[in-house]
């Protein structure tokens, strides 16, 4: 098993970090490691993610969703193939600090007989790609409100 982590801390809601990791149709505004995805955050439910980790080629995969706590945590469990050969437990956790301060945490656990042949590129690539996510989330999370923000939340508030 290979397990990476990248954590920031950000000056945003609870809610406001949940809402903009659940707003897929934004994710090309803003991800530069997870260009696309769609789907459902449900638990049980297939999303479709599109990695483009720095210096790769990227690859999009069909993962499971299996936690799905608003304003907590978002879990998925991919497989590359089929299970068993390079599997992701992915999770995007929000730790409340504060009333408009929360810890991200982004990580994955990887497992399965390929993992061995990947290690220098999930260090690099993988590791760099987590990275810059989370400071691009920080940046768009801590932003004075914008027409797309409002939207956002008034899609999560009716």
């Amino acid at each position: 098993m290979k397990e990476l982590h990248s954590e920031l801390e950000i000056d945003a809601s609870a809610e406001r970090v949940w809402g903009i990791l659940t707003d897929f149709a934004s994710y090309p505004e803003w991800n530069p490691y997870i260009r696309r995805i769609s789907g459902e955050p449900k638990v049980g439910e297939r999303l479709e993610v599109r990695f483009e980790p720095p210096g790769s080629r990227g690859i999009t995969l069909k993962p499971k969703v299996l936690k799905a706590e608003p304003e907590r945590e978002l879990q998925w469990l991919g497989h590359l193939f089929v299970a068993g050969l390079f599997d992701g437990e992915h999770s995007l956790t929000i730790q409340p600090l504060g009333e408009n301060h929360v810890r991200f945490l982004q990580r994955e656990a990887f497992r399965g007989l390929l993992v061995p042949l990947f290690a220098r590129s999930l260090d690099k690539g993988t590791r760099r790609g987590f990275e810059e996510m989370n400071r691009a989330l920080k940046e768009r999370a801590e932003a004075p409100p914008t027409d797309t923000n409002l939207r956002t939340s008034e899609k999560l508030h009716g």
